[in-house]
């Protein structure tokens, strides 16, 4: 049977960013979330990137790859 997602929303792109030392969200709790989330869409196109030494935050380098993975699947402004 169908899942609740379908259509154009089968081949989304997402970019899943967690600190391996997060205390509030450990990090296999965001594994088993992607894990999940390859189930419910095209598993090529979820990316899931850690990053070594981050806690419950944000670093330089994710804030990076999600500039990047912006600038690759939406289109630009005028």
């Amino acid at each position: 049977s169908k899942g609740p997602i379908s259509g154009v929303n089968k081949d989304i792109a997402v970019l899943q960013c967690h600190g391996d030392c997060d205390p509030l969200v450990p990090l296999m709790f965001g594994s088993l979330t992607v894990e999940k989330l390859k189930t419910m869409i095209n598993p090529a196109n979820v990316t899931f990137r850690t990053y070594s030494g981050m806690m419950h935050s944000s670093c330089i380098e994710e804030m990076m790859d999600i500039k990047e993975f912006i600038e690759k699947h939406l289109p630009p402004i005028d």
